[in-house]
């Protein structure tokens, strides 16, 4: 999922659920950030003291997506969440929506919010449990089973405008992969063809766009294989009905973090989502249809509201000027830091006692 699903989408949901407008921004704004926290860094305090950022994503032209151990590091319990479903090792690392194990997630990950970094938990699990309805069917390692024959691509009740943009940016994608040093090349195009293929890469953008039906053929061996019709439309839409459903639980449970006038049942909203996502457009103007919603009084119970708009360097800035402080106490109750805390916590429930726990060893 893109910007567009992981805050603006996640805002509406949590407010639209009952959660105050603070904790909306937060819960949201962790959400969008696992995508956007790609640097791995530490921070050296004038005294003395250090912090290390550990990263929760890579941008798809970096290198360090095809390491082994950043990929189970980062990839499996931030993206693609494994559904341990299947006959070998790297197909029970495949991906499914709404899995066991993703809900089982949401379980272990409520029990937290009595914590100081309960907001950006919150928001990585949100982030962690919607990708599992646009990543399905796909693992965060280099595998064969992520393989899929190019030029397969069939889509659905497209507009002819559409489609040109979708496949203009798909040309643009493979290009921006590959334009990295030559030794770069060389370890990618290694691994390819030991290990044959990362995450969704080999359909692109495909599955964060909101408004596509597709489909297109898996490799299988000799032959190839057809996938189930992919009708993202509905997919998101079940969703949205399903993060609703997670903050509501929230609202309820932990009142410090809801405004109950906010609150309206998914039913009431379901009409505008539904149009929302089916919208065909390109990135700005599916946000423009998330604010639009909002301002019209179409989303919330309290009528029209305005969604802050995403500061995209917000808590990059943040981090950076971290390092200039000359005491390092002054960190611990800082929105960065308190997401560094929250993604700890997550790696570690996920690689080291969920996955664990269905047999699964990761890392």
């Amino acid at each position: 999922m893109e910007l567009d699903m992981h805050y603006y989408g996640t805002y509406a949901m949590a407010r639209a659920a009952g959660l105050n407008k603070d904790a909306c921004k937060t819960i949201a704004t962790a959400a969008q950030f696992v995508d956007d926290n790609a640097d791995k860094a530490s921070i050296e305090f004038q005294d003395g003291a250090r912090l290390d950022v550990e990263a929760t994503a890579h941008h798809a032209t970096n290198v360090k997506n095809i390491d082994p151990e950043d990929q189970r590091q980062i990839w499996v319990p931030f993206h693609f969440l494994p559904a341990n479903a299947g006959d070998c090792y790297n197909q029970r690392l495949v991906c499914t929506k709404d899995s066991l194990i993703a809900r089982k997630m949401i379980e272990l990950n409520l029990k937290e919010l009595n914590k100081p970094f309960a907001l950006q938990l919150l928001g990585i699990t949100a982030h962690v449990y919607a990708d599992t309805f646009s990543h399905y069917g796909f693992s965060g390692i280099c595998a064969k089973e992520n393989r899929v024959v190019n030029n397969s691509f069939s889509f659905y009740e497209l507009e002819p405008e559409m489609k040109s943009y979708i496949t203009t940016k798909a040309m643009i994608f493979k290009l921006t992969s590959r334009q990295c040093s030559l030794k770069q090349f060389i370890k990618s195009w290694g691994c390819e063809m030991v290990s044959r293929a990362l995450g969704h890469g080999a359909v692109m953008t495909y599955p964060d766009r909101p408004y596509l039906k597709w489909d297109f053929l898996y490799e299988n061996g000799a032959g190839a294989k057809r996938c189930q019709l992919r009708d993202n439309p509905a997919t998101y839409f079940e969703c949205c009905g399903q993060l609703h459903e997670l903050f509501q639980r929230v609202a309820k449970d932990h009142p410090g973090f809801s405004e109950r006038a906010a609150c309206r049942d998914f039913s009431q909203i379901e009409a505008v989502v539904h149009n929302i996502l089916g919208l065909q457009a390109p990135l700005s103007g599916r946000i423009k249809a998330w604010q639009e919603a909002a301002r019209a009084g179409q989303l919330f119970g309290g009528g029209r509201e305005e969604i802050p708009e995403y500061q995209e360097n917000g808590w990059l800035d943040s981090q950076e000027a971290l390092g200039r402080e000359a005491d390092s106490r002054v960190v611990s109750g800082r929105p960065a830091f308190l997401f560094y805390q929250a993604a700890s916590v997550h790696r570690t429930t996920i690689i080291r006692h969920l996955l664990p726990d269905q047999g699964l060893i990761v890392a």
